[in-house]
């Protein structure tokens, strides 16, 4: 059992969302899924909450009701290998929802993602200060990420 599990609080769309999100990202499965009884604030037989795996990542989504929201203080990044994967990702997660900058999104829940090529992490922790700011600097000139823009900046071509 995996020791900390991120848990998403929803009004009423866990299944939903955990759905969709299963359908989009690899190595993601749906597991338990508990109902409400007589007691609660879901209806009775409704979904209370859905245990789920993205990327072989344990979560939890909840039917909580309308007292919170999501913010993006709280975001998930997903690394792409690809930039086939990020504009893949891009599109789909941002559906309904809020294309942002520097690959930050808001999908049609309102759960904040981050799609970024996996290598970015790397290309930031250069010991070579103007490779990690051309590399910044394109970045933050970006909605969606592009491999090759910031590929160039990091080898300054």
């Amino acid at each position: 059992m995996q020791k900390i599990v991120p848990n998403l609080w929803f009004d009423s769309q866990a299944e939903e969302a955990v759905k969709f999100y299963v359908s989009l990202i690899e190595n993601s499965s749906i597991g338990a899924i508990a109902r409400y009884g007589d007691t609660g604030p879901g209806p009775k037989g409704s979904v209370m909450t859905i245990a789920f795996k993205l990327a072989g990542q344990d979560f939890l989504a909840l039917n909580g009701g309308p007292m919170y929201t999501f913010s993006p203080a709280i975001s998930f990044i997903i690394n792409c290998k690809t930039q086939k994967e990020i504009d893949r990702l891009w599109e789909e997660l941002s559906r309904g929802g809020e294309k942002q900058v520097c690959g930050w999104l808001r999908d049609k829940f309102g759960v904040s993602w981050q799609i970024v090529p996996e290598v970015l992490a790397e290309m930031m922790k250069d010991k070579d200060p103007e490779r990690t700011n051309r590399v910044m600097e394109a970045l933050l000139k970006m909605e969606k990420l592009d491999f090759k823009g910031l590929e160039k900046a990091y080898g300054g071509k």
